[in-house]
């Protein structure tokens, strides 16, 4: 009985996981927890559990790359699977070298942290997840980190003297219109990626949910094709470049 009751309550949560079973667009909140947080009660919600799923995937994927490429230096035979790890470094290397310069290697890491996050939480609807790129709360710190990194590496290459003067381009009554241009990075970088993620979401929602008969045919798949492959693999590769574009345009000629 015991054993029944668990194997139900895994199908709602990966229900609720994936939103199947229903047109339901919202976040669910899986567990409360008995404090409060300005006058808002805390959750753990669906985001939570599908961004920790991704980040445990990632985590083993990388230990386990580890190892093998541990056990290949030693035996001086490299694998199938330490080819395909080389070979998303070398294209991750290429990508951030050919697009920062000289300015690549410092960022090489963070850069490509990002992408490979963002990559396979976009395609994880491919799994039955609900992408957690998909929720706002998960792009946005991503786009607060890297106006981090813009103004730190804006401050520390441009010191105070040129970030004043770069504000008061091409006159200083500019200032406070470059001073939205900058404030609304972070909000445009995450707007862009949440927005055309959730925008997938939505629609293989609606197909799943209201069009069973695209279903039995097939059509589904397809779709994946576009919404979780082509259009997540897009947005991962325009958020890493503008993520790119603005830290080296922070750092300038220095």
């Amino acid at each position: 009985m015991n054993f029944l009751c668990m194997e139900s309550y895994l199908s709602t949560l990966w229900g609720e996981l994936n939103g199947a079973g229903e047109v339901d667009f919202f976040i669910k909140g899986l567990a409360k927890f008995p404090f409060k947080f300005l006058g808002h009660d805390i959750y753990i919600t669906t985001a939570h559990v599908c961004a920790l799923i991704v980040m445990v995937a990632l985590i083993i994927f990388a230990i386990i790359a580890n190892r093998v490429i541990k056990k290949a230096i030693v035996t001086d035979t490299p694998g199938n699977f330490q080819n395909v790890v080389e070979l998303i470094v070398e294209m991750l290397d290429n990508m951030v070298t050919g697009t920062m310069g000289k300015n690549g290697k410092k960022f090489l890491n963070y850069i490509g942290t990002i992408f490979i996050f963002i990559l396979v939480s976009n395609i994880s609807g491919l799994v039955g997840l609900r992408p957690p790129t998909a929720y706002y709360g998960v792009t946005f710190p991503l786009g607060l980190i890297t106006f981090g990194m813009i103004t730190f590496n804006k401050f520390k290459h441009q010191k105070v003297k040129g970030v004043i003067k770069g504000l008061c381009d091409p006159w200083p009554i500019w200032a406070p219109i470059n001073i939205i241009g900058d404030v609304a990075v972070p909000i445009s970088l995450s707007l862009r990626l949440f927005a055309n993620i959730l925008s997938g979401t939505v629609m293989m929602t609606l197909i799943y949910t209201l069009l069973p008969v695209f279903v039995k045919i097939g059509i589904p798949s397809v779709l994946h094709i576009y919404f979780d492959l082509f259009s997540g693999a897009i947005q991962t590769y325009v958020f890493c470049m503008l993520t790119m574009t603005y830290v080296n345009d922070a750092i300038g000629d220095n």
